[in-house]
């Protein structure tokens, strides 16, 4: 059972982890090189532990003790009751769902492992908005896609912004990171993938004529917002695929993209 420990100084040392949480550059460093993560809201702390993540804290406004109670019970970790006040001069916002919790990280797997024993792969480029990893590993963890691979420029899907946006999906879909990039697509090849590289250009196949889903083994590549995958990356890719528009629109953003794009690559396989 985890110890209720009430806090009224926001400069308690035992609540660190939760300092600065809207100082993005901070705690995109502190962050993994303490592994740590923030999970915020009820949804996704219990996400997080079913995920099998070990809770290091939790911070709780009173309102959510009674909530988060079989939690309590269950974790040994310490539990900080706060004001809302108190909250939101710690963190640095208001945390309107009222409960965070501190969990610890686990050793990604490497590439050539998930390689090993998936058939649909998602491969971003530089997405570096939290906001579109935290929505693109939820489309993939709902419609079917095996894992997630990372260039190494990509944004954090453990920070706090993802999560919350995922609503915990980041937990659902196995990542790595790519060390080299582009190099490191070709062991994405030589492990039986085609390469998929999703683009608006007019010189692209319709996803539809592709045909992905009947390919025994796809990794589709995604850029970034706006600048799109890089001319290494479409060079190094087998073929390239684009979402047929209408009505003058010339393309998605790359959130709503890679929905379209995974259920294509996905679609008629049996799902968990």
């Amino acid at each position: 059972m985890a110890d209720l420990i009430t806090v009224d100084d926001p400069d308690d040392p035992r609540l660190r982890d939760y300092t600065g949480l809207t100082d993005v550059e901070l705690r995109r460093r502190r962050e993994p090189a303490e592994g740590l993560f923030i999970a915020e809201g009820e949804k996704v702390i219990r996400r997080a532990r079913q995920a099998g993540y070990e809770m290091r804290s939790m911070l709780l406004s009173a309102k959510w003790i009674d909530l988060m109670r079989d939690v309590i019970d269950e974790v040994p970790a310490p539990v900080y009751a706060v004001t809302p006040e108190l909250a939101e001069r710690v963190t640095g916002y208001h945390v309107h769902r009222g409960a965070l919790a501190s969990m610890q990280r686990k050793p990604l797997p490497t590439a050539d492992e998930l390689l090993a024993t998936t058939r649909r792969v998602v491969v971003m480029e530089a997405v570096n908005d939290h906001t579109n990893i935290g929505a693109i590993f939820r489309s993939a963890a709902a419609l079917g896609m095996d894992a997630v691979l990372l260039s190494p420029d990509c944004a954090d899907p453990l920070y706090r912004r993802s999560v919350k946006v995922s609503m915990g999906a980041v937990f659902s879909v196995p990542y790595a990171r790519l060390d080299t990039w582009p190099k490191a697509l070709e062991t994405v090849r030589e492990a039986g993938f085609k390469l998929l590289a999703l683009t608006p250009d007019e010189k692209a196949s319709s996803i539809d004529e592709a045909a992905p889903h009947r390919m025994d083994k796809v990794a589709l590549m995604l850029g970034a917002e706006g600048d799109g995958l890089s001319t290494q990356a479409l060079v190094a890719a087998d073929e390239w695929v684009r979402i047929p528009m209408a009505h003058g629109v010339d393309s998605l953003n790359v959130g709503a993209a890679a929905a379209v794009a995974f259920y294509a690559v996905a679609s008629g396989r049996p799902q968990n």
